[in-house]
């Protein structure tokens, strides 16, 4: 009940970001300023889920819930799709860009608004010996929930369905997952005794406690890498593998990536539980950076989507021990949904590279060659091993509460 939540939102975030924006981008301003715009899109986003987190779970601290929170970031983000929708289906130029792109501050100010309280959730509600099982947990169905969203895109794609059906469909699904969690999940003050009035770090404290600091760093960076790729994947299936529907053949690769990850997610939450976190993240960084790197010499779209698969084996293991190792470093019981706010921060914030990284990709291309391709795909690949090698960093603190 408490990953269901999660579950609408990766098909939510998977259809809309990857399918859906660079799709209707295109239709907006043309080919030649998709990547920018594309970017800058992702990146104006990224500023309202860089602010909002931290702020609502300050607030959620305070007033000790969670749920209904949660409630309210719902509706609105409903709103936002629904004004994207119209946009999409019944604007066009750059009018209708400026109002796609209200629509989705709205959808990111609703996302943001639930997701600080939801996070505060998992280390309240689960112990600290079992979070690697539950973190592996909230991976599948994550994956799961991708998995839906690619295979609707495919559907959708090749019955040639109007647009509107794609929101419709993100509205459905996020609307039935967050009613089991809301229904479902108690508030944790029933649950658990949450400490009254104890004490609350200031931020400088907070990142001064070690543990919190290295897990902020490295998830920032494997965030970059992830977005330096992830936005553009459509444009480099049209542009390098050649292919002449590129928004199916995306989906198909998104599907490869998400069987890659479901095929890891339990698995390496479970082994991190009993060998520690910072081993599973050694694998998944080296395979994300290598399959990165590879997909630039891809010689056909079939090679591609082996490399693909490699890369969701990765991106699986990494999210199965992600919610664990962020949980593991909470250091105050009293602000956990400010805290969790703040370290969601080190996923959101890279989005704001999509900007110059999507200006980087059109002059790039422009210089001929794909340039633009090899210089994003090869920061990701600098950003998955730079975190592999500063997750050396964080103290294990799952041992030292078992000893």
């Amino acid at each position: 009940m408490l990953s269901a939540f999660w579950f609408g939102s990766a098909f939510h975030w998977l259809l809309l970001l990857l399918i859906l924006m660079p799709e209707n981008v295109v239709t907006f301003v043309g080919e030649d300023r998709k990547g920018t715009f594309l970017g800058l899109l992702a990146g104006i986003g990224a500023v309202m889920a860089l602010v909002l987190p931290p702020l609502v779970g300050a607030h959620s601290d305070r007033t000790g819930k969670r749920l209904p929170y949660l409630r309210m970031g719902l509706i609105v983000n409903l709103v936002g799709l629904a004004v994207m929708a119209l946009a999409a289906s019944a604007l066009g130029g750059m009018a209708g860009f400026w109002v796609y792109l209200l629509g989705f501050l709205l959808v990111q100010f609703g996302n943001n608004f639930a997701t600080a309280p939801y996070s505060a959730l998992i280390p309240e509600l689960v112990a600290p010996g079992e979070r690697g099982r539950y973190s592996g947990v909230m991976a599948m169905l994550q994956a799961l929930g991708q998995l839906l969203g690619a295979v609707s895109a495919v559907v959708v794609g090749l019955l040639k369905l109007p647009v509107l059906v794609s929101f419709v469909l993100i509205a459905l699904l996020l609307i039935g997952p967050a009613l089991v969690t809301l229904r479902g999940v108690p508030e944790p003050d029933t649950v658990v005794a949450r400490p009254a009035g104890g004490p609350t770090m200031s931020w400088r404290q907070l990142f001064a406690h070690q543990p919190f600091l290295w897990v902020f760093v490295t998830r920032v960076l494997f965030s970059l890498g992830q977005y330096s790729v992830q936005p553009f994947l459509q444009y480099y299936n049209k542009d390098v593998l050649r292919q002449s529907d590129a928004g199916t053949s995306t989906s198909v690769m998104l599907l490869c990536i998400i069987v890659g990850s479901i095929a890891s997610a339990s698995l390496g939450g479970r082994i991190s539980d009993r060998v520690g976190r910072k081993p599973v993240i050694y694998v998944a960084g080296t395979l994300m950076a290598a399959a990165a790197l590879l997909l630039l010499v891809a010689p056909s779209f079939g090679a591609a989507l082996a490399l693909a698969g490699a890369f969701g084996l990765g991106f699986g293991a990494f999210t199965s021990v992600d919610w664990a190792l962020g949980s593991d470093a909470m250091p105050s019981q009293s602000s956990y949904a400010r805290d969790m706010g703040i370290w969601h921060v080190a996923f959101v914030a890279p989005q704001m590279s999509s900007a110059p990284q999507g200006a980087l990709l059109d002059w790039g291309n422009a210089q001929g060659g794909n340039l633009g391709y090899t210089l994003v795909f090869g920061i990701a690949a600098v950003c998955f091993i730079l975190g592999v090698i500063l997750i050396r960093n964080v103290p294990d603190t799952r041992r030292a509460a078992a000893a």
